[in-house]
């Protein structure tokens, strides 16, 4: 009917809730108003230097995280972490404008230790405040889940979970009989499809959720032509649990609702973000450490003969081939169809080599690669081509981690999982971890696997 009078039908993603509303601002907020008050407390005017910071804070902060849901255990320590990544940023822009000495130390001390306690109690406030809210009588809202398979175990076990939402799951509907059902419905089912919608008038539930296969579209189009003659809200929950979702998103293309399933996340600002953060810390890195390349790279000439660098093919961002830089480690060095990977006292690694593969100082001139714009700082480590082509065979959503550029080091290295991979169950470890990096980046991780890794370059025993 829309189309006919000259609407165009728009696909809407979900509003906004309140308490998302609340946390976009608590944190850019609390950081901001502890340091003036902070400030006040010494009696230091508020200078124009302090206002410039105030601004960038709320910058960097805003929109602050929904903690809200977290357990107060998790929630400490994203806090802790996000807290350390601002202040290193901070730092790094202090550093370079020269402007650290326009601050009072005693002031940054006392606003760097009240901010993230004040942070937290806010956070563990607020969770129990809202699940006092939820959990009074005029704010109960009763669910129903269509489809008492795996797929509606998750989602009654999601309900569960959120006590802050304060929604009350009554039970499932399906047809099938009790042997075809996920063990776990069995018994709680309320009936069959053609009682949902006299069930929910009677009972005056408020959601339904739909979790029927696609496979069942007349029966979903029946059963929604049905329950729209009640005023309860309808969602339908896809069955994607099969698949390895990367970055899923809702997208409105000319009016068609698109689901994302599998995208990078270096789209539009962040891309910019991560492309200007490799620059800047690849730079500045590489001029600190510019008198330990030379010392490196004589070591290793002198070491044994060949070259100083090695090249090695390796697949880069959609699969493409990059060359990659590293200093040689070995005496022989495999680059063709068959490639032996490094083991523990691998005989073909000079002493030297071997002290820099333990120390990872052989892969600083990947530095370099990210300048060209072929690797970043953070990301899936590259394997090499032929590695890629066993492996995309044998490890499922294996070629996925190739939708961003390939990193000098990872969340996979910071989590124990880094050399020789001489199991399919080491690979798929990695491979989980590089997903995982995908489908949570933020620039504030990739700051804190930048600074794991430089714990592990002076701490692990186990590289080789």
């Amino acid at each position: 009917m829309f189309e006919e009078r000259g609407y165009k039908r728009t696909f809407y993603s979900a509003p906004q809730s309140v308490t998302s509303l609340i946390a976009a601002f608590l944190e850019p907020g609390i950081t901001v108003a502890v340091f003036l008050l902070v400030t006040l407390w010494f009696d230091e005017p508020i200078a124009r230097s302090d206002l410039t910071l105030c601004l960038l804070i709320f910058a960097l902060t805003f929109p602050g995280r929904n903690r809200f849901g977290d357990r107060p255990l998790n929630a400490a320590v994203d806090i802790s972490t996000s807290w350390v990544s601002l202040l290193a940023i901070l730092a790094l822009c202090g550093y370079a404008t020269r402007s650290l000495g326009l601050f009072t130390a005693e002031i940054l001390i006392w606003w760097m230790l009240i901010t993230p306690a004040l942070l937290w109690i806010a956070v563990f406030s607020g969770r129990k405040l809202l699940r006092h809210v939820a959990g009074l009588p005029d704010n109960q809202r009763t669910a129903v889940v269509v489809g008492a398979g795996g797929l509606g175990v998750k989602v009654s076990r999601a309900f569960e979970a959120r006590g802050d939402v304060g929604l009350k799951f009554l039970g499932y509907f399906d047809d099938r009989t009790d042997d075809r059902v996920d063990d776990d419905a069995v018994g709680q089912r309320l009936g069959n499809l053609r009682q949902v919608a006299p069930y929910v008038r009677e009972h005056g539930v408020h959601e339904v959720y739909i979790t029927l296969p696609l496979g069942s579209q007349p029966r979903i189009v029946e059963l929604l032509e049905q329950v729209q003659g009640t005023t309860a809200s309808v969602y339908f929950v896809p069955d994607v649990f099969g698949i390895s979702i990367i970055q899923g998103r809702l997208q409105d293309m000319n009016g068609v609702p698109v689901v994302g399933l599998c995208e990078t996340p270096f789209t539009g600002t962040n891309r910019l973000i991560k492309r200007v953060s490799d620059v800047v810390l690849a730079s500045l890195i590489l001029a600190f450490i510019t008198p330990v390349l030379l010392i490196i790279a004589i070591g290793v000439k002198l070491s044994s003969p060949g070259p100083v660098i090695f090249r090695q093919r390796r697949n880069g961002l959609d699969g493409e081939e990059i060359m990659v830089y590293k200093f040689r480690s070995m005496r022989a060095q495999d680059n063709g169809a068959v490639i032996h990977q490094a083991t523990k006292d691998d005989p073909r690694t000079t002493p030297f080599g071997a002290f820099l593969r333990r120390s990872s100082l052989d892969e600083l001139p990947q530095f370099v690669n990210v300048l060209q714009g072929r690797m970043s700082i953070v990301g899936p480590r590259p394997h090499a081509v032929a590695h890629n082509e066993q492996y995309r065979q044998l490890i499922k959503a294996y070629m996925v981690r190739h939708k961003v550029k390939p990193g000098i080091t990872g969340w996979a290295q910071v989590n124990g999982h880094r050399g020789e991979t001489d199991t399919i169950e080491k690979m798929q470890a990695r491979v989980e971890y590089d997903l995982e990096y995908l489908r949570n980046w933020s620039l504030g991780l990739d700051l804190q696997i930048i600074a794991r890794t430089v714990k592990l370059v002076f701490f692990d025993r186990n590289a080789y």
